[in-house]
Formats: C-alpha cells, sequence, structure tokens
C-alpha cells in the first residue's frame, strides 16, 4: 500500500500563487509516477499534471500549462504542485495519485488516491 496526504489548499485571489503538496508513506515511492488531478462540484475529474518516477517526464492538461509546475523529491517522498496565476476556474478539490504505469492523464489508471485538497479562487 501506498498512503498519499495532500496539504496546501486553501482560499486565494485570481492571480495569486499556491503550491500543493503531496506526502507518500508505504511502499517505495520512487518507483511511481505521480498525478495531480482536479474535481469541481458536477464535473469529471481532470488530469491536471504527471511525472516520471524520475522525474525526466512531465505533462500538463491543456488548462493548466504554463500556469502549473509538478516536481518531486524522491528522497522526501513528496510531489509538489506550484500553482501561478491562478483563475477562478481552477476551483476544485485537488487530488495528488500514484500509478506504476507512467505519465498518463486518465484516472482509471492510477492504483493509489490521496484525499484530496481545496483551493478555492475568488475573483
Amino acid at each position: 500500500q501506498l498512503q498519499l496526504v495532500e496539504s496546501g489548499g486553501g482560499l486565494v485571489q485570481a492571480g495569486d500563487s499556491l503550491r500543493l503538496s503531496c506526502a507518500a508513506s508505504g511502499r517505495t515511492f520512487s518507483k511511481y509516477a505521480m498525478g495531480w488531478f482536479r474535481q469541481a462540484p458536477g464535473k469529471e475529474r481532470e488530469f491536471v499534471a504527471g511525472i516520471s518516477w524520475n522525474d525526466d517526464s512531465t505533462r500538463y492538461g491543456d488548462s493548466v500549462k504554463g500556469r502549473f509546475t509538478i516536481s518531486r523529491d524522491n528522497p522526501k517522498k513528496t510531489v509538489y504542485l506550484q500553482m501561478n496565476a491562478l483563475k477562478p476556474e481552477d476551483t476544485a478539490v485537488y487530488y495528488c495519485a500514484a500509478n506504476d504505469r507512467g505519465v498518463v492523464p486518465h484516472p482509471v489508471a492510477y492504483d493509489y488516491w490521496g484525499q484530496g485538497t481545496q483551493v478555492t479562487v475568488s475573483s
């Protein structure tokens, strides 16, 4: 089992920045690709960003390209999501997830999920 715990969410204004963290415990974190997803009320879970196990590949959803950056620190068993130039449409619950298949944008490919952290961006 791999346990994931997100933190760093909150209420911010449009244009502000936030950094989300996802701390892992349990199995070997460094063997897993990691992803960030988000889900707004009434909407499907959306891929935000993903990073390979060895940090040599990243991928972003179209709506966040150029504004968000995913990174990881394997010794600390933590993955981060730096979010800049936030918009009201970024408001959602943000989840981190892990899989051993690679950087893929589909939620069904991920085996482990955190409980989520709320991000609210006011206009």
